[in-house]
């Protein structure tokens, strides 16, 4: 049975042993050095209790993490506060196999809950396993950018899927913090 809970400090080495193929050997990251779980417990500990970093384990709340997802700020001006970039990586040992899906669901509906109006899905392309999981959680494709990104010897194409979370008001409503408004699972 798949858990899905917050992440926590002592999960950072996990994920960053799930992200590190990730980075080293594909081209879904354009990072080109794996953190490690110090690093990577700093960009956990930099989401300040907004956004939300959660883990899908093997089964009870103990148990090894299989995959995990997150939303961060989408851009660093004070009007996109209200919108999110999300990212999930699953390990090889369980794609396929639903993980992904339960997991990026639970994280779309926190930020619904958080109050987010949008959820912005950054993919590197060709990539059909994450444009059909975005897909089955409410994305849909907006755009692509041509060969912005070059890694592994060759240019990457990188597509845009878009989310609507919940509808824009004028004024808009601020985001509650993720440590207030914890997981939320539909």
């Amino acid at each position: 049975m798949i858990a899905i809970r917050p992440a926590r400090p002592e999960d950072a080495a996990a994920i960053a042993a799930i992200y590190a193929p990730f980075v080293l050997t594909g081209t879904v990251s354009f990072e080109t050095e794996a953190p490690d779980a110090r690093q990577m417990r700093a960009r956990m500990a930099a989401s300040d209790g907004l956004y939300p970093w959660i883990v899908a384990t093997n089964g009870d709340e103990d148990g090894g993490v299989l995959a995990y997802a997150y939303a961060g700020k989408f851009r660093d001006r004070p009007a996109y506060k209200y919108v999110v970039e999300t990212s999930i990586y699953v390990t090889g040992t369980v794609e396929r196999q639903g993980v992904g899906r339960l997991l990026y669901e639970a994280l779309i509906d926190t930020l619904r809950a958080q109050g987010f109006t949008q959820a912005i899905g950054v993919l590197a392309l060709p990539n059909e396993a994450s444009i059909g999981l975005h897909e089955a959680t409410g994305f849909r494709r907006q755009g692509v950018y041509r060969e912005v990104g070059y890694k592994n010897g060759r240019w990457i194409d990188v597509g845009f899927w878009q989310c609507q979370l919940n509808r824009s008001t004028t004024p808009p409503t601020e985001p509650k913090p993720f440590s207030e408004v914890g997981l939320v699972r539909v």
